[in-house]
């Protein structure tokens, strides 16, 4: 069916416009609730509870999730999941007015967003194998990471403006974006997925079933999960901004910006060349980096510091994601996409979503600099760690050797 399909025909179009404007909104989001939050209340437990608001649907509906992807229309969960994410904007728009807003209202309509989210995620992850031909998947993948990173720095960006212009009124215009990527979902056609097996209790674990018995993508899932759970410092900037660099609405854009600046710079250079060879040792070098990266920022206190390790941090994850990303597209049999995506999205919103939970409730406990490097510290061993025990992640040659195991 894709056999004629060009890397950049209408329906990747399509795509790329929806993700990207899901990118902005989605940063934009997380980025403004945590500088308001932290404004109204100063405590950082209340930034961490809006990760815990996001993950827990992601675990709710993890087996759901899955099995809806494989055998309901994907661009069907596509658009129906951008429609409930930007009611639950929407309704935090309209709490936000209120000079002091039910915090317990504002948590239940994020947890409302993270269930759009649930599906949203590795629905996006699994229609992109129907979209393109096999020849470009590598692109492709390369080429929609950088997308998608272009929206993490102009969402913050952006957003820091908006936040500075109209204040609590921002989450108004995050709605707006969230349904312009409505727009983009009419350009892709529906599709249906042919299923050989039937729908039994048994098939909802396939795609967990398949992840644990190929050690190379279990290995990079995994390597990720933690190190970024972790490690993860994005979660701190609005308390860095406020309490350790000094700065307003406007300089946290450009800090959230930077890890994604070095992630499409990164990209651009990964989506231009041929596939990558040595892929193991290089995802290794790049996990190194990362964690100098977290350690260099928890220590900082001087701003343009901070822009550096952050931009090092976004070069050097963009390399772990895109090989990631490339050995679960390669290896995933058609049948299984769905499933193995809503796996894929369980690791990936339990290290950010999660990791922002653990982020926040630690800087609450221990201050934001000891959370950094305690961060720094987990993800080094976390590292050595995967060394042993998942080697045959280190010793792949290039992404293109993983074929499908029907």
């Amino acid at each position: 069916m894709t056999a004629d399909i060009k890397l950049f025909d209408r329906p990747f179009f399509g795509y790329l416009v929806s993700r990207s404007s899901i990118g902005m909104a989605n940063t934009m989001l997380v980025m403004a609730l945590g500088w308001h939050l932290y404004q109204l209340t100063g405590d950082a437990w209340s930034i961490a509870f809006v990760g815990l608001a996001q993950v827990i649907p992601v675990y709710a509906f993890f087996f759901v999730s899955g099995i809806v992807v494989d055998y309901v229309p994907r661009i069907w969960v596509v658009r129906g999941c951008a429609l409930i994410e930007a009611i639950a904007i929407f309704g935090i728009a309209m709490l936000m007015i209120d000079p002091t807003p039910t915090l317990w209202a504002v948590y239940a309509l994020v947890c409302l967003h993270g269930t759009g989210r649930a599906f949203h995620g590795p629905a996006l992850q699994a229609i992109v194998p129907n979209i393109v031909h096999e020849g470009v998947l590598d692109r492709a993948v390369a080429m929609s990471t950088t997308v998608w990173n272009t929206a993490m720095i102009l969402g913050p960006a952006l957003g820091g403006f908006l936040i500075a212009w109209f204040d609590r009124s921002v989450y108004f215009v995050i709605a707006g974006i969230i349904l312009f990527a409505l727009l983009g979902y009419a350009l892709i056609p529906t599709f249906r997925v042919t299923h050989t097996t039937s729908r039994t209790l048994r098939s909802f674990f396939d795609g967990m079933r398949f992840v644990k018995n190929q050690p190379i993508i279990l290995g990079g899932l995994t390597v990720d999960m933690l190190m970024v759970g972790f490690g993860s410092v994005l979660v701190l900037l609005p308390i860095y901004a406020i309490d350790v660099l000094n700065v307003g609405a406007e300089s946290l854009g450009v800090l959230r910006s930077m890890p994604a600046l070095g992630s499409i710079l990164v990209g651009v250079i990964l989506a231009s060349r041929p596939p990558m060879q040595g892929a193991g040792k290089k995802l290794f070098i790049a996990l190194c980096l990362f964690v100098g990266s977290i350690l260099g920022f928890a220590v900082s206190n001087v701003y343009w510091l901070s822009l550096i390790a952050l931009f090092v941090y976004g070069a050097s994850d963009m390399v772990s994601m895109n090989i990631r990303s490339a050995m679960v597209h390669r290896a995933t049999p058609e049948h299984l996409r769905g499933r193995v995506s809503a796996v894929n999205m369980l690791f990936i919103q339990t290290s950010n979503e999660a990791g922002d939970f653990r982020g926040g409730s630690f800087a609450a406990m221990f201050g934001p600099v000891t959370t950094g490097v305690l961060g720094a510290g987990i993800a080094a061993l976390v590292l050595i760690w995967s060394r042993w025990q998942f080697a045959p992640l280190y010793q792949l040659n290039r992404t293109s050797d993983l074929k499908p195991d029907v």
